[in-house]
């Protein structure tokens, strides 16, 4: 079974910001929270270590004590970019990453992901949780990577590869379902408007 000292867990910070008008998402305020922050404690009980996925306001996130990894290019490709430079800075057999905009993930992901991955024998696991219809659908952000899929990885976004869950699939990828009795509905809600951002902070106290 994989142990959460092996595991670096990292905060996807790192995008354009492009339905947020622009703005960078980590930084809005959440509940009186930048929500890379928010992201970021309660992902740390969960993992050996934690950084920060980030190309724009270093500084700002590096006042928070801990490493910012940027993309290796400036072309913003994408959460695939931000996991190949956690995989390249961290010095864990593992990677653990969770989108900046979702302040409701599961308390124990690492565990659920961890446990698929170690039954399935896969160098990766992503979270599966239902949709408000009840659908299972994929939630590929949410992932635990091996070391071992850097080299696949990197030859994937070279050549042109963006989205995660084809490439993960081609490396027999495992995944974890979040649908057990208990599971909240919203674990994995994400925001993408200031409009969703004020919606949800109004809705969830």
């Amino acid at each position: 079974m994989i142990a959460p000292h092996e595991i670096t867990g990292l905060v996807l910070a790192g995008g354009r910001g492009t339905r947020m008008d622009g703005a960078d998402k980590g930084l809005e305020s959440w509940h009186g929270q930048p929500l890379a922050r928010h992201a970021l404690d309660r992902l740390r009980p969960q993992v050996g270590g934690v950084a920060i996925s980030a190309n724009r306001h270093l500084p700002t996130y590096a006042a928070w004590g801990v490493p910012i990894w940027s993309d290796a290019g400036a072309d913003y490709a994408g959460p695939l970019a931000g996991m190949l430079a956690g995989l390249a800075h961290s010095v864990t057999a593992w990677l653990l990453t969770v989108p900046c905009d979702a302040p409701f993930f599961p308390a124990d992901l690492a565990l659920r992901l961890a446990e698929a991955a170690t039954h399935a024998q896969s160098p990766i696991a992503f979270a599966r949780a239902p949709d408000e219809t009840g659908v299972l659908r994929p939630q590929p952000v949410f992932c635990l990577l091996h070391q071992s899929t850097a080299p696949s990885l990197r030859e994937y976004l070279r050549n042109g590869g963006r989205k995660i869950r084809p490439w993960a699939e081609q490396q027999g990828c495992a995944t974890a379902r979040f649908d057990r009795a208990g599971d909240s509905p919203q674990a994995f809600a994400n925001i993408n408007t200031p409009q969703e951002l004020q919606a949800l902070q109004a809705a969830i106290p």
